[in-house]
């Protein structure tokens, strides 16, 4: 069973401490639960994807501080980046980009794009601050399972088998993030979440693909 605690300056370092030694951590964010790992430690990573069932093919989110921590692991960067990283980061939305070397197979599942969030949450922003790299993961919930912000409603098999669990009870809002892949143009929306796809096109001015 892993180590479940409230979300406090313990938590914090133990949460620090796990993820650098290769463990898996189960985070609040403000939108729903997550479970990831630090992005340096690829067998950790391969670890989230087996304890959610998740097909290895299939990409996992780079979650970040700030957008700041992100540019590293990025090699386009369109100017309408910026407005949306003004505009809705830290928040509930997901950008695509071109990788960087930086970015190990195991989080894109072989492709050469990667997903980066920035995580509003408070306790999530600081552990990715101290710890120094963004966590690797998705949310907190056995693939096909719907995901939740209710921290008891999580399927026990996630708690068991991470190493950390922080409760901080039911918190965000229960809405996924939205992914927008701005790869191509006209940019593509990849999944409908807590932003609206009208609000992103009234801030571009333009049309994106759904």
């Amino acid at each position: 069973m892993g180590m479940v605690l409230p979300p406090d300056s313990n938590a914090l370092h133990q949460c620090i401490l796990t993820l650098k030694n290769g463990g898996v951590v189960v985070f609040p964010t403000e939108t729903v639960y997550g479970i990831g790992a630090d992005i340096r430690q690829s067998s950790a990573i391969t670890r989230v994807i087996a304890i959610k069932g998740r097909p290895k093919t299939q990409p996992l989110l780079v979650h970040c501080a700030d957008f700041e921590q992100a540019k590293p692991l990025i090699t386009n960067h369109p100017p309408e980046a910026s407005l949306l990283a003004e505009k809705f980061l830290p928040g509930s939305l997901a950008l695509i980009f071109f990788r960087s070397p930086l970015v190990p197979d195991v989080v894109t599942g072989g492709g050469d794009t990667v997903g980066i969030r920035v995580v509003a949450n408070p306790f999530f922003a600081r552990l990715c601050r101290e710890l120094g790299a963004p966590l690797v993961g998705s949310s907190a919930n056995l693939s096909g399972q719907g995901a939740t912000n209710d921290f008891s409603a999580i399927n026990p098999k996630i708690i068991e088998n991470a190493d950390v669990a922080i409760d901080a009870g039911k918190t965000g809002s229960g809405l996924a993030s939205t992914i927008l892949d701005l790869t191509v143009k006209p940019f593509r929306l990849l999944r409908i979440g807590a932003i609206p796809p009208e609000e992103i096109e009234k801030l571009l001015g333009e049309k994106i693909r759904h």
